[in-house]
C-alpha cells in the first residue's frame, strides 16, 4: 500500500535557485553598483570640501573675485538655507532632511544594478554629504551650521560644488525615470537587462578549463 504524505512540499530557497542558475543566466544579470555609487559620492564630497576650504582661506565676504568679468566670479557667502539660498530660516530641518537623503540613497544603493542610476544617486549622495558636513561642523553650531557658497554665475544665486552635484544628479534621475530605465538595470517594457553584465568568477573559471 502506497502511503501518501499530507505535508506540504518544502518551499524552494531563493538562494538555491541563484546557485543553480546557468552560466548564461548569470551573464544576463548586471552587477551590483553600490561600489560605483560610493566612489562617485566620495570623489564629489572630497572636491566639495577641498574647494570650500580653499575659498574660506583665501576669500573674504563682500570681496568677490572676478573670473569672467561680472558674469562669473568667486564670492564667499555663508548660507543658512538650502541650495541656492532657499529656505534660510529652516537650517535645522534642512539638516535632518539631508541626513534622511543620505540614509535613503545608501539603502537604495545596496540593491542597485544600473550604472546610470549609480551615477545619479552618487552625485546626490556626494552633494548631500558635502552640505551636511557644513551643517554639522561649521558655525554657529551643530544642526545650525551655515553652508559655504562661493560660485556666482550671472543672475543665479551663489552656490557650491555640492549644490550643483545634487541638482545635476536629480536631473539625471528624472531623465532615467522618464525614459523607463529602472534601478535594477532593466528598462520598462523589456525583460532583458539593458546594461552589460560582468561574468561571474565561476563562469570565468569554467570557460578557462574548457579552453
Amino acid at each position: 500500500m502506497v502511503r501518501v504524505s499530507e505535508e506540504p512540499p518544502p518551499e524552494e530557497n531563493p538562494a538555491n535557485r541563484a546557485e543553480e542558475a546557468t552560466p548564461a543566466e548569470r551573464l544576463k544579470t548586471p552587477p551590483q553598483r553600490l561600489r560605483t555609487l560610493l566612489i562617485i559620492a566620495a570623489v564629489l564630497l572630497g572636491l566639495d570640501l577641498l574647494t570650500k576650504c580653499l575659498v574660506v582661506a583665501n576669500l573674504k565676504p563682500g570681496e568677490p573675485v572676478s573670473i569672467i568679468g561680472d558674469f562669473a566670479r568667486l564670492s564667499l557667502v555663508r548660507n543658512p538655507g538650502a541650495a541656492f539660498s532657499m529656505a534660510t530660516g529652516m537650517t535645522w530641518l534642512l539638516t535632518l532632511v539631508a541626513a534622511a537623503v543620505v540614509i535613503g540613497v545608501v539603502r537604495i544603493g545596496r540593491t542597485l544594478r544600473s550604472l546610470w542610476w549609480a551615477i545619479g544617486l552618487g552625485m546626490v549622495l556626494g552633494g548631500a554629504l558635502g552640505n551636511l558636513v557644513d551643517r554639522l561642523f561649521r558655525a554657529p553650531g551643530p544642526l545650525q551650521g551655515h553652508v559655504v557658497d562661493f560660485l556666482a554665475i550671472g543672475w543665479w544665486p551663489v552656490f557650491n560644488v555640492a549644490d550643483s552635484s545634487i541638482v545635476c544628479g536629480a536631473i539625471l534621475l528624472v531623465v532615467l525615470t522618464v525614459f523607463g530605465f529602472e534601478p535594477n538595470g532593466t528598462r520598462t517594457g523589456r525583460d532583458e537587462p539593458v546594461e552589460p553584465a560582468e561574468p561571474s568568477e565561476t563562469t570565468t573559471r569554467s570557460e578557462g578549463n574548457t579552453a
